[in-house]
């Protein structure tokens, strides 16, 4: 009978700190992506406000209708939701963008944190994108990799 292998060695540090580089760098990739998918999200709520504001105050719009147009109380409330979205589409891009810059540099783990936290509220792909951020920067040799930084100059 053949005894059973022996498990394979654990990863020596220095592969398993380019490991976590590089998929740190994907994540500060991934960041930026999602913020430029933000900024997309952002130009398609204004273009959605001028078309619905177009048709809703224009009264050529209504003359063959039978309804009337809907009374400004409306339009002033889909207003508000305009603002809240479009500032929450604003602070994900910004946030967005400053946890890649914090992932490339490998500084405020904490802070990647709350944006990856905040990213899974995008579903599906902030969903995801905060998940793997959570994972990887959770794992003890990223933390390592946090905690020792490299000399500056």
């Amino acid at each position: 009978m053949n005894p059973t292998p022996p498990f394979p060695p654990a990863f020596p540090i220095q592969a398993q700190r380019k490991i976590d580089g590089s998929h740190l760098d994907l994540l500060a990739i991934f960041h930026f992506v999602g913020a430029g998918l933000a900024v997309i999200a952002l130009l398609l709520l204004v273009a959605h406000y001028a078309f619905f504001h177009a048709i809703m105050e224009n009264p050529q719009f209504w003359e063959n209708h039978k309804q009337t147009p809907p009374p400004p109380e409306i339009l002033a409330i889909f207003k508000w939701f305009y603002l809240i979205f479009s500032l929450w589409f604003i602070t994900s891009a910004v946030l967005n963008v400053i946890s890649g810059i914090c992932l490339r540099a490998r500084k405020n783990r904490t802070f990647s944190f709350v944006v990856a936290a905040i990213d899974c509220l995008h579903i599906p792909l902030g969903t995801v994108l905060g998940i793997f951020t959570i994972i990887i920067l959770s794992r003890e040799s990223v933390r390592v990799l946090y905690s020792t930084r490299p000399p500056s100059g």
